[in-house]
C-alpha cells in the first residue's frame, strides 16, 4: 500500500513538523517550538529563511535577533519560565553566526533548559572548496565550524540527505522533551540540503504528542531513604533547579510543613520555598546565608532535591563538615543522584517528595532543632534589613540599597533576572522569593549578557508579568543589542543598569587572591600604566536610549524608589539608571560565610599574593571527599 507524500524541501518539511509538536505533562498539552529566531544570511535564507516566510506566522513565528548568542539565552528564558515543557528554536547562517552559538548552548546545556538549535552548514554536495566561510581542515573534510557545538549538545547531527531529517528530527524532540536528557540540541543544516525536494510521507507532519514523565521512586530505594531520613538527628534539604523544572515546590512544603526539616537552596533552587516560609533558610554555600551554612556543617543528613552540588553549593568541598554526615539525592538524573556517594532515588521530584511524605508518616525532627533554625532566620532577616536600609532619601545607594528599593515595589508575580557580576551573590544571600518563578538566577554557567535576551524570552512567555533584568556596567557592555529586539517587539521589559564602573565582582575576587585588582576597573591608564586613572567617560544611559529604551536616571535614593514605581507601570521598554555609591560606610551585603576555591599563585614576590596563599592553605585544608 502506497503513503501518501507531499514533496517540499528540507526547509519546508523542517518547519512544518515542528509546529506539530507538542508536550504533555499532567494531561496539560503546550505547543514544543513555539518560535523561532533568527538571523539570517547566506547560509540559511535561501532554505529555512524561505520557509519560514512560506509557512506564515500562524504556523511558526518567527523573532528577529541581533546576535546569535542573545537569541539562544532568549530561548533559554523562555524555556525557563515554561517549566521546560516549551522553549523556541534558532537559526543562523553558516561560519560565525553558527559559532556565536556556542556559549548559549553550553549554557542550556549546563542548565538543563531545551532549546533548538538550526545552524547553517557547508555544502553536503562540496561543488566547490572552499565558500566563503568555511574552515578547511586539511585531514577531515567533513569538519565544520558547527563541530564546535558537539560537546555542548545533548544531541547532534548534521542533515546531509533529505531522508536523514527523518530520525534526527524524532531523535532531537525526544532529547528536548526528556527531562534527564534535556539541553541543547542541534541539527546542522548545509544550506544545498535545506533547498532540497524530497517526497515526505504524510505521517512525518501529523500532531505528535510527547509525554513528559514523572517517574516515580523505587520501593527499594525509598525505603531505603525513609531509614536515611528517620535515623537523622539534623537532617537539611538543599533545593535545586530540579524541583523548579519537576514543578515540585507545593510537594516540597508538604513534605517540609510534615516533617519540619529545614531547606536551604541553590542559586537555581532559591524559591521553591517563600522567604517567609518559617523553614525557608535562603541560600547555600559560598554566597549562602549564615544560617543555611551553620547548619550545612553539623548536618547529620543533606537531602539533596535536583541539585548538582556544583562548588558555590559545597563550598568547594568545604561545607559539609559533620564527621558522620551522609547524603540523600532525589534527583530524576542517575548521574547527579550518585554525587556525594549519596543513597539514591532516581525519580521526579514531586512524584519523590509525595512518596517520601506518605512514607513518613507521623515523623518529625526534633523541636530544638526547628528552634535553632528559626533562631538563625530571624537573626539573618536582621541583617538583611540592614543591607536594605536606607534612610536618607537623598544618598546615593549602595547596590544592596537598590536592592531593598526593587524588593518595596515588586509583586509576587515579578520576574527578577540575573546571572554574573557581584549581584548573584547578594542576591541569593538577601533576595525574598515570593513565587516560584520569581528568582531567576542563571548561575550553572554565569553568563555575562544572559539577562536583557532572558527578560525578552521570559516577557514572551509570561506577556502579562513584570519582568526585571538586573545588569552591571560590565555585563550592559558585553550585549546591550537585544534591547532593539524589545522595543521592535513592544515587549515591556524592566532594565536595573548598575553603573559601578569596572569589574566588582572579580575586582572583589582578585583582592582576596592577591592580584591587587589588576586589570578589573573601567578606568583610563594612569602613568604607571595601570588602570587607575579616572573613571571613563561612559554614558550606558544615553547608549540604551539610543537603542530605543526609555530611560529614568536616578542619582539618589529617592529618585530610585520613584522610578522603580515608575518602571513597574511602564507598558514599554525601559531602563533605571543608576550609579552606587563608593563610600565603604554605606550598607553592603554580609561577607562570604563559605569558602571558594581559587588557586593561589604558590610563589610570589609580592606581599598580597605571598598573604594570600597563606590564606588558601588553611582554607583547603578544609576540603574532603564524601565517601
Amino acid at each position: 500500500m502506497r503513503h501518501s507524500t507531499t514533496r517540499l524541501t528540507v526547509a519546508q518539511a523542517l518547519v512544518r513538523f515542528l509546529a506539530a509538536q507538542y508536550t504533555e505533562r499532567d494531561g496539560v498539552r503546550h505547543r514544543l517550538i513555539a518560535g523561532t529566531w533568527g538571523i539570517l544570511g547566506h547560509g540559511n535564507v535561501a532554505g529555512l529563511g524561505q520557509a519560514l516566510v512560506e509557512a506564515g506566522e500562524d504556523v511558526m513565528p518567527f523573532h528577529q535577533g541581533r546576535n546569535e548568542q542573545a537569541m539562544v539565552h532568549a530561548a533559554v528564558g523562555y524555556a525557563r519560565q515554561r517549566d521546560r515543557l516549551s522553549t523556541q528554536a534558532v537559526t543562523t547562517s553558516i561560519g560565525p553566526g553558527a559559532t556565536n552559538l556556542v556559549t548559549g548552548a553550553a549554557l542550556a546545556t549546563i542548565n538543563r533548559l531545551p532549546v533548538l538549535l538550526l545552524p547553517g552548514d557547508y555544502f553536503a554536495a562540496h561543488p566547490a572548496d572552499p565558500l566563503l566561510q568555511q574552515l578547511e581542515h586539511p585531514v577531515e573534510a567533513d569538519v565544520s565550524v558547527n563541530d564546535t557545538l558537539r560537546p555542548v549538545s545533548r544531541y547532534f547531527d548534521r542533515i546531509t540527505r533529505p531522508e536523514a531529517l527523518i530520525p534526527s528530527a524524532l531523535n532531537a524532540m525526544r532529547v528536548l522533551t526528556d527531562p534527564a536528557e534535556t539541553g541543547a540540541v542541534t541539527l546542522a543544516l548545509p544550506q544545498d540540503v535545506q533547498a532540497e525536494a524530497f517526497d515526505w510521507p504524510e505521517e512525518f507532519f501529523a500532531e505528535r504528542v510527547w509525554r513528559v514523565r514523572r517517574p516515580a521512586p523505587d520501593p527499594a530505594e525509598l525505603a531505603e531513604a525513609v531509614r536515611a531520613v528517620r535515623a537523622a538527628r539534623r537532617p537539611l534539604i538543599v533545593a535545586g533547579g530540579g524541583v523548579h523544572h519537576s514543578g515540585a515546590e507545593e510537594a516540597l512544603k508538604a513534605f517540609v510543613d510534615a516533617t519540619g526539616i529545614p531547606v536551604a537552596s541553590t542559586q537555581a533552587g532559591k524559591g521553591s520555598l517563600r522567604h517567609d516560609h518559617p523553614a525557608d533558610l535562603g541560600g547555600i554555600g559560598h554566597t549562602g546565608t549564615a544560617v543555611s551554612d551553620d547548619l550545612a556543617r553539623t548536618a547529620d543528613l543533606v537531602i539533596g532535591i535536583g541539585t548538582r552540588y556544583t562548588d558555590f553549593t559545597t563550598a568547594s568541598g568545604t561545607l559539609f563538615q559533620n564527621p558522620g554526615v551522609r547524603f540523600l539525592n532525589l534527583n530524576i538524573t542517575a548521574f547527579d543522584a550518585h554525587k556525594m556517594a549519596a543513597t539514591t532515588l532516581v525519580c521526579d521530584a514531586r512524584a519523590g517528595l509525595t512518596a517520601l511524605t506518605e512514607a513518613l508518616a507521623g515523623h518529625r525532627v526534633d523541636a530544638g532543632y526547628e528552634a535553632e533554625y528559626r533562631a538563625g532566620k530571624e537573626r539573618w532577616e536582621q541583617l538583611v534589613e540592614a543591607a536594605y536600609r536606607a534612610d536618607d532619601d537623598s544618598a546615593v545607594p549602595s547596590q544592596t540599597q537598590v536592592l531593598g528599593a526593587l524588593d518595596a515595589v515588586v509583586g509576587d508575580e515579578d520576574v527578577v533576572i540575573n546571572a554574573a557580576g557581584s549581584l548573584p551573590g547578594d542576591l541569593h544571600k538577601l533576595w525574598r522569593a515570593r513565587s516560584p518563578r520569581q528568582y531567576h538566577l542563571e548561575y550553572g554557567y554565569s553568563c555575562m549578557g544572559y539577562e536583557i535576551p532572558a527578560a525578552i524570552g521570559v516577557q514572551q512567555a509570561a506577556p502579562d508579568v513584570p519582568v526585571w533584568a538586573l545588569v552591571g556596567d560590565g555585563t550592559y557592555l558585553m550585549m546591550p543589542t537585544e534591547i532593539v529586539t524589545a522595543v521592535q517587539e513592544g515587549l515591556p521589559i524592566k532594565m536595573i543598569l548598575v553603573q559601578n564602573h569596572g569589574y566588582a565582582s572579580i575586582g572583589g575576587l582578585s583582592e582576596s587572591v592577591g592580584a591587587e585588582r589588576y586589570g578589573t576597573a573601567y578606568r583610563y591608564r594612569a602613568a604607571d600604566g595601570t588602570f587607575t586613572g579616572a573613571p571613563l567617560p561612559v554614558d550606558l544611559a544615553a547608549n540604551a536610549g539610543s537603542l530605543g529604551m526609555e530611560v529614568l536616571r536616578a542619582k539618589t535614593v529617592g529618585e530610585l524608589r520613584q522610578a522603580l514605581r515608575t518602571a513597574r507601570a511602564s507598558d514599554r521598554p525601559v531602563c533605571v539608571y543608576v550609579e552606587t555609591t563608593t563610600d565603604p560606610r554605606a550598607p553592603a551585603a554580609p561577607p562570604a560565610e563559605a569558602w571558594w576555591d581559587v588557586p593561589v599563585a604558590e610563589v610570589a614576590a609580592r606581599e598580597a599574593a605571598v598573604a594570600a596563599r597563606e590564606r588558601y592553605d588553611r582554607e583547603v585544608a578544609a576540603r574532603r571527599r564524601h565517601l
